[in-house]
C-alpha cells in the first residue's frame, strides 16, 4: 500500500519529514501553511531538493476543503510546541476523520496539562472513526527506552533523567517558548513566575486550559501510565540558562548578550502511590559553539542502571520517528490515542510492503 500523505507546517521539520516519507516509497499530495511567503512554493525548496515533486504549498485556509476532497491517510503536524497553539489543526483533521501526527511536546501526554481539549478531539475522532496521536523524540529516547530499562529491574526508587537540546533548530516559536534572548528579569515574569503558585491554583489552570507546561511535565505522565504508576504529586521549575559570552541566534535574529537567557532548564518531579518518584529535566537553549544535545537516564533500585545517548540528532530521530510512527496510527483505534498504548514503532524501508 502506498500511503498518500499530507504535510501542515513547512518549517525546519518538515525538511525531513516530507523527505523521509518519500524515501519510504509514499507520497506527499499536500503541503500548508500560515506563512504567505511559502505559498506556491514547490515542496523540492523545502526539502532543499533538485527534483520538483509538483506539490506546491498552499494557505493553511484550504486544508479543511484539501482534506474532505483528497481523504489522504494521515496528516503530519509540525508546527507549535502548545497543545492550545496546534488544537485548530488537529481538530480540523479529526473532523474531516483524518489520522493526524504531530510532533508537538504537550501532545506527547497532553491529558495531563490539558485535558479539556484532550477529550474533545478524542470525542470528536472517536466519531468520525480516526486517530490523532503525538509523538517524536520523546517517544523513544524519553519514553520507550526508559520503560525497556525499566523492565529489566527488579526494583525501582527514582527514575532520573536529563536532556538537551539546541533551540536553534526547532524554530523561533520553540526559543521563544524557552525564554531565549530575554533577559534574567523578563524570564522570571514571563517564564518562572508561572511555576510560583500553589498546587490548587496550578490544577486551575490546568482544568482552564491555561497551563503552560514544560516538555517532561508530558513526559512524567506518559512514563507513569507506561509503568502503571499513579502520580500523586507534580511540580515543575524553569530555571534560565544564561549567557557566559554574547551568541548569535539565527532563529530570533538578534545576539543574545552576556547574562541573559540563552534558554531554560525546566524540571518535573513526580511522586507516585507506589513510591517511584520520575525526576525529568530538559535543557532547551541556543548552544555555544562548543555544545551538543545529550541524553542521560538512570534508573535508580535493584539494579541500578544508567544508560547515555552520545550526541543524538535530535532533530533526524524526531522526525524519522513520526513517520515510522505513520502505519500505527493508521491501524490504530478511533480516538486521541498516546503512544504509551502502541508496541515500538517500526523500521520501514522503501520495500516494506504494508497490508
Amino acid at each position: 500500500m502506498k500511503l498518500r500523505i499530507v504535510q501542515y507546517g513547512v518549517g525546519k521539520m518538515s525538511k525531513y519529514t516530507m523527505r523521509y516519507v518519500i524515501e519510504k516509497g509514499w507520497d506527499i499530495i499536500g503541503a500548508f501553511d500560515k506563512n504567505p511567503d511559502k505559498e506556491g512554493v514547490d515542496i523540492s525548496k523545502i526539502m532543499e531538493s533538485k527534483q520538483e515533486y509538483g506539490i506546491k504549498v498552499q494557505s493553511s485556509s484550504n486544508f479543511e476543503a484539501f482534506l474532505m476532497k483528497e481523504k489522504p491517510d494521515a496528516v503530519i503536524v509540525t508546527t507549535m510546541s502548545l497543545f492550545g497553539d496546534i488544537y485548530d489543526s488537529l481538530e480540523i483533521c479529526a473532523k474531516c476523520g483524518v489520522n493526524a501526527i504531530t510532533t508537538c511536546e504537550e501532545a506527547f501526554y497532553p491529558q495531563n496539562s490539558n485535558p479539556v481539549l484532550f477529550n474533545k478531539i478524542d470525542s470528536i475522532a472517536k466519531q468520525t472513526n480516526c486517530t490523532i496521536v503525538g509523538s517524536g523524540y520523546q517517544d523513544i529516547y524519553w519514553g520507550n527506552l526508559i520503560a525497556s530499562i525499566a523492565g529489566s529491574t527488579h526494583n525501582i526508587k527514582k527514575i532520573k533523567g536529563k536532556s538537551s537540546y539546541n533551540v536553534e533548530d526547532y524554530g523561533i516559536a520553540l526559543a521563544r517558548a524557552h525564554g531565549a534572548g530575554l533577559s534574567l528579569d523578563d524570564f522570571d515574569k514571563e517564564i518562572a513566575s508561572s511555576d510560583k503558585i500553589s498546587e490548587e491554583e496550578r490544577q486551575s489552570l490546568i482544568q482552564d486550559g491555561k497551563f503552560m507546561p514544560s516538555y517532561m511535565w508530558n513526559v512524567n505522565g506518559w512514563l507513569a501510565g507506561k509503568l502503571g504508576l499513579h502520580i500523586i504529586h507534580q511540580k515543575q521549575e524553569c530555571v534560565p540558562q544564561i549567557a557566559k559570552e554574547d551568541i548569535y541566534s539565527s532563529t530570533l535574529n538578534m545576539n543574545v548578550k552576556k547574562g541573559m537567557a540563552t534558554g531554560m532548564s525546566a524540571v518535573v518531579t513526580s511522586q507516585t502511590e507506589e513510591g517511584v518518584i520520575i525526576e525529568s529535566e530538559c535543557i532547551g537553549k541556543v548552544y555555544a559553539p562548543d555544545e551538543f544535545d545529550s541524553n542521560e537516564w538512570t534508573i535508580e533500585g535493584e539494579p541500578s542502571t544508567t544508560i547515555t545517548v552520545n550526541r543524538p540528532q535530535t532533530v533526524e530521530l524526531t522526525c524519522a520517528t513520526i513517520v515510522n510512527r505513520i502505519p500505527d496510527i493508521i491501524e490504530a483505534s478511533a480516538g486521541y490515542i498516546t503512544t504509551d498504548n502502541f508496541d515500538l514503532p517500526k523500521y520501514y524501508t522503501n520495500k516494506t510492503t504494508l497490508n
